[in-house]
């Protein structure tokens, strides 16, 4: 069986320079922003061994436009971004699809998606590797899904959890501890 022919591009945002690969299918790799075009492409082609550049198609145009309003800080839907995740497990596809429908500025612990998909607390970690293998991070919002405790976790972009940090304070999500309302009296 021959294998779908792939094609990407590398684009800017105020985030950094990302990276989108697509097939005739849908998008198949999102490379989340570093600070060079070079070493965005790098990151994209060694998932994606000889895809080509190209120019967008229509759609996937449509996807860097919200990507790139995305990193300016403008709330941005990614749920209906047409995909292609053949060759992924059945159980992460189900992952998939419970995370695209958390929403701008919202999130989830791995905990509560595995509860949300029916199956018990122990697949947390389960949902925690759908996660850090997830293809198209971004559009399928990896980044709004915490540890327990709405902890951080890991983040396997590049940056790691600091980039998961900033991306969510991006949607107004804070997770650091709130300052006192009172002061202590310093007597």
């Amino acid at each position: 069986m021959q294998q779908a022919m792939h094609h990407y591009l590398i684009f800017e945002t105020s985030g950094g320079f990302c990276g989108i690969a697509w097939n005739d299918v849908g998008i198949t790799r999102f490379q989340l922003p570093t600070s060079s075009a070079e070493a965005t492409e790098r990151l994209l082609l060694r998932r994606i061994p000889g895809a080509e550049a190209a120019k967008p198609t229509a759609a996937v145009a449509e996807a860097v436009a919200a990507v790139k309003r995305y990193f300016s800080g403008e709330p941005t839907d990614f749920s209906t971004v047409k995909v292609d995740l053949a060759g992924q497990d059945a159980f992460f596809r189900q992952v998939y699809d419970a995370a695209r429908q958390i929403g701008w500025g919202h999130t989830t612990t791995y905990g509560a998606l595995a509860k949300q998909l029916g199956v018990g607390p122990e697949a947390a970690r389960d949902v925690g590797q759908a996660m850090a293998k997830n293809p198209v991070a971004l559009i399928i919002p990896c980044h709004r899904v915490l540890a327990a405790g709405n902890k951080i976790g890991g983040f396997s972009a590049p940056g790691g959890s600091t980039s998961k940090q900033r991306m969510l304070e991006l949607e107004g999500v804070s997770l650091a501890r709130p300052k006192p309302v009172q002061q202590s009296l310093d007597f």
